[in-house]
């Protein structure tokens, strides 16, 4: 009971808070006077506010700058043993380096290495800071020149890269941000530039504790579905979390922006019983996958469960298993990956359900801009299905849904089923896979596949017994989080441009545009259908791995 009253007072504040802060971004993201500092930044950088791009130019300009952000973290790792503030760590190595660099741009965030023992203050701040404040713009930036292509006719533009990034960070981003970290700071989490300080246990021992920007960190980390943490227990660390207040506090920034993103979309196209139905959509997503994950955490399978109440192992006791489980889907559904617990110590149906939440999309509610956006591309699944069924053209926002339109989507919705089974298979096939894995059998198959869809999925979040610290799954992760994050971004984005280009005309009204419950069933229907069919290869590799992982022959499985 207290669980489900938690859950229910976060998710109220959550809902509470997504009206005003969503019609603000609205306001914020659609044009408006350029500040003093926004100007100035134009200037600097070269930038024509006043000039847009078609979908082209704009995907264009997003590659670059994603590029020069891997260029630059990559050279800021590997030498940062020469730099100040790197409190005596030295540069990583290269392949580290380059999977840390394209980790952080893709807004993925699955760090190879314990944070304390590897990047100093400067990696944080103007490294892994900068990326958490960029690459959650950068989604937030794809969603806008997709909601610019719903709602425009007869024109390639979709508005201007630079200007939307800036837009995002300064008005969005940094705000926020700075008022959190202000509470989380007051809350006691630290916020020094200092090194470690070495002092006396009650028992007479010693004990470094380590210090660090963590308080301007930790509200960026969660907000921008960036997730990684200065510490390697990240969240579960009492220093990024100190208790079950600042839990309750950081369940409700990842939760934030992505659903008031959606109030954005409904205000940006002129109807808010469209942002209404999609929020009914993700909270109907978000409940199943809380409900099963709490069931499965709470089950009293054995002997040491049964008596202390639920699965506690890897569970830290200021917070308990409801709200470790609420943190763990939250985490998963919004693309963060965050965490407050051990996911690795989750009973089988309760790793199942994040990795599920992963595999649906995260589009419960899904990440900042990434989550709109696979969520709109759901809603056209289910509109092209429906309209089929009842015999009339397909159309969404008086946009008609075509062959070429719905190739885009195809193409978007497969790219990460596919690229999870490619890696997992490659893995596996060569022999790192099984090497790598904390334990054996079917758990150490799902934390492989667990890091692969993780990574694919821009998400992050791991299983603690995966060891991906190797040259091999660095340079298969750094590809598998490129493909993860940028190829549905270019399907996105040349759907936009589709759609903007389409002409006014007589177009007859949808029949499945939001019009309640049917609606919120059908899209919801589409989402989990999209889900079931993509993941099946991934799911079916089982059989196949555990028999390579014993040395038997194929041919001992059958054809």
């Amino acid at each position: 009971m207290y669980g489900w009253l938690q859950a229910t007072l976060i998710l109220a504040v959550v809902v509470g808070l997504h009206v005003p802060l969503g019609d603000y971004m609205a306001r914020a993201l659609d044009g408006g006077r350029h500040s003093r500092a926004e100007r100035f930044l134009h200037k600097v950088c070269g930038i024509d506010p006043d000039r847009e791009q078609d979908w082209r130019h704009y995907l264009f300009a997003l590659l670059a700058f994603s590029v020069t952000s891997i260029a630059a973290l990559f050279t800021l790792f590997t030498l940062q043993g020469r730099l100040p503030w790197s409190t005596g760590h030295e540069g990583m190595p290269w392949r580290l380096a380059l999977h840390t660099a394209v980790s952080f741009t893709t807004n993925t965030s699955w760090q190879n290495y314990a944070g304390e023992s590897t990047t100093g203050h400067l990696a944080v701040m103007a490294g892994l800071g900068v990326q958490a404040f960029a690459s959650g713009a950068v989604g937030l930036c794809v969603a806008l020149a997709l909601i610019r292509g719903l709602t425009r006719r007869d024109t390639d533009l979709l508005g201007n890269f630079w200007v939307d990034l800036i837009h995002s960070v300064l008005r969005i981003f940094l705000p926020l941000s700075v008022v959190f970290g202000i509470v989380l700071i007051a809350l006691g989490v630290p916020q020094s530039l200092g090194g470690a300080h070495i002092v006396t246990t009650v028992a007479g021992g010693e004990q470094t504790l380590l210090g660090g920007p963590v308080g301007s960190w930790e509200p960026v980390k969660l907000m921008s579905g960036d997730g990684g943490g200065i510490f390697n227990a990240n969240s579960a660390h009492p220093y990024e979390n100190p208790t079950s207040v600042t839990n309750a506090i950081e369940i409700v920034l990842m939760l934030l922006i992505p659903t008031a993103f959606i109030r954005t979309y409904g205000r940006m196209i002129g109807s808010l019983r469209q942002s209404w139905t999609l929020l009914a959509v993700v909270g109907i997503l978000f409940g199943l996958l809380l409900a099963a994950g709490n069931l499965a955490q709470s089950a009293h399978n054995g002997t040491v469960t049964e008596a202390v109440g639920g699965q506690y192992e890897g569970t830290e006791t200021r917070f308990g298993v409801p709200a470790s489980t609420l943190f763990g889907v939250a985490a998963t559904g919004t693309a963060d990956g965050a965490a407050n617990a051990s996911y690795d110590s989750f009973s089988s149906l309760g790793g199942g359900v994040l990795l599920s939440a992963m595999m649906l999309g995260e589009i419960a509610p899904g990440g900042t801009g990434s989550g709109l956006y696979g969520l709109i591309m759901a809603v056209m699944v289910a509109v092209f299905i429906g309209g089929l069924m009842v015999g009339r053209t397909p159309e969404y926002l008086r946009k008609r849904l075509g062959f070429g339109e719905m190739r885009h989507v195809v193409l978007y919705a497969l790219v990460s089923p596919t690229a999870v089974l490619a890696c997992v298979a490659l893995a596996v096939a060569l022999g790192h896979g099984p090497s790598s894995m904390g334990n054996p059998g079917p758990h150490g198959l799902t934390e492989l596949t667990y890091a692969y869809t993780s990574n694919v999925n821009s998400n992050g979040s791991a299983m603690a017994g995966f060891n991906g610290a190797t040259d091999f799954h660095n340079l298969l992760m750094s590809a598998a989080m490129l493909i993860g994050r940028c190829l549905p971004m270019v399907f996105v984005l040349a759907l936009a441009g589709r759609l903007a280009r389409q002409r006014p005309g007589v177009v007859t009204v949808g029949t499945l545009q939001a019009r309640g419950v049917n609606f919120v069933a059908l899209a919801t229907g589409a989402a989990l259908l999209l889900a079931l069919l993509n993941y099946l290869p991934v799911l079916s590799l089982g059989p196949l791995a555990e028999g390579l992982m014993r040395g038997e022959h194929l041919t001992d499985h059958g054809r």
